[in-house]
């Protein structure tokens, strides 16, 4: 029996579409013990997370920690969970809901969107399944990363490829290798931070907290450090923000190696004693709430700065749903999908049908069933 999944149902008219596949990390299907053992397990056991040798990582994964991690973790998500799930689920559903309309009212071609996680559920696996029976040829693979790292964005394309390489006809496939420095990227988080200054006040520092990595992917080549500052710069400078009123620390470290510094933890606590008593953080290189913002940094790492002796703490919210980080969403689309048909406002679908249909004749003639 063949190991590729075939397309027996085909048609020769039919007309081909084009697919936006919308990704994110994930998140566990509940906040329980049991639930975030699955999960830990998928992601933790991603040789992009983890690199080190795979026998020496099993055995340290199940031996210690699937053993200790998911009752801390389930705690922590259980502080966050709303009625609608994960905060990460729920605003990716958002998310896709909304960039599906602006993409329908946009193209007049047939233009499908599914939402896949890398770990858990809904899976990149079951996304590009919808995309498939939409009849895709050509997909566009868009993570909701802006900085590029390997183990987010590079993992991705792991994902993909381990779908695709089943499929006996692939379609033609791009993908979005990130957007740190996109100019709307940076507007709107700009305008994100000015909106709640507008209504709370300015602090006497702003904290760019990015999602930490090991130090040994930087020296390895790893871009993303360097993105992560970049992005900050031109949020500062769109902001008018002097050197001393901004910086950049780097948060959620894992295991003992040398992780990015400074640690956003350390740098609270420090800017605290050196009489720093306002601080705001907003993390751009969440594209959603999840556990990292909403409990990391607006639960603990406010606790941890008002300990030490800060007075005033606010942490701003992702760009999550918003229509400006929507639209920013839609223009990556136009913007790497430009030539494709589908994605061409102008697209002759009278054209195309004719194409299709010519296309069935010539196939019928030649024995073709359909």
């Amino acid at each position: 029996m063949s190991r590729y999944i075939g397309e027996s149902d085909y048609h020769h008219d039919q007309v081909d579409t084009a697919g936006v596949l919308l990704t994110n990390l994930g998140t566990p299907d509940a906040p329980t013990t049991s639930a975030l053992r699955r999960y830990l397990g998928q992601f933790l056991w991603d040789p992009r997370i983890v690199e080190l040798p795979r026998w020496l990582w099993f055995a340290i994964l199940h031996g210690v920690v699937l053993l200790l991690r998911p009752p801390r973790a389930a705690h922590s998500y259980g502080k966050v969970w709303t009625s609608d799930g994960s905060p990460l689920l729920a605003i990716s559903r958002r998310q896709h809901a909304a960039l599906a309309a602006v993409l329908r009212d946009r193209y007049p071609a047939p233009v499908a969107a599914a939402l896949g996680m890398r770990y858990g559920t809904p899976s990149i696996a079951d996304a590009l399944e919808v995309l498939r029976r939409a009849r895709c040829r050509r997909i566009l693979v868009l993570p909701l990363y802006p900085q590029y790292s390997a183990s987010t964005t590079g993992s991705t394309f792991d994902a993909v490829a381990d779908v695709l390489k089943t499929w006996r006809w692939v379609p033609e496939l791009r993908l979005v290798g990130g957007y740190h420095d996109h100019p709307d990227y940076i507007a709107a988080l700009a305008r994100s931070i000015a909106g709640h200054w507008e209504k709370n006040g300015r602090p006497q520092r702003l904290l760019f907290s990015f999602h930490g990595l090991p130090q040994r992917f930087l020296l390895s080549g790893d871009p993303y450090h360097c993105q992560c500052h970049a992005t900050a710069r031109l949020v500062a400078n769109t902001l008018g923000l002097g050197p001393e009123q901004w910086q950049v620390a780097f948060q959620s470290r894992f295991g003992r190696e040398e992780w990015l510094k400074p640690y956003t933890d350390h740098t609270l606590r420090q800017l605290a004693r050196e009489g720093v008593r306002r601080v705001d953080v907003v993390s751009p290189g969440f594209s959603a709430d999840c556990l990292e913002t909403l409990e990391e940094n607006e639960m603990q790492n406010r606790a941890l700065f008002m300990e030490a002796g800060g007075e005033h703490f606010a942490y701003i919210e992702a760009l999550n749903d918003r229509p400006d980080h929507i639209e920013l969403m839609a223009d990556l689309v136009a913007r790497h999908g430009a030539g494709w048909p589908e994605l061409d406002p102008a697209w002759p679908e009278d054209e195309y049908r004719a194409r299709a249909q010519a296309r069935a004749r010539r196939a019928r003639a030649l024995g073709a069933a359909r």
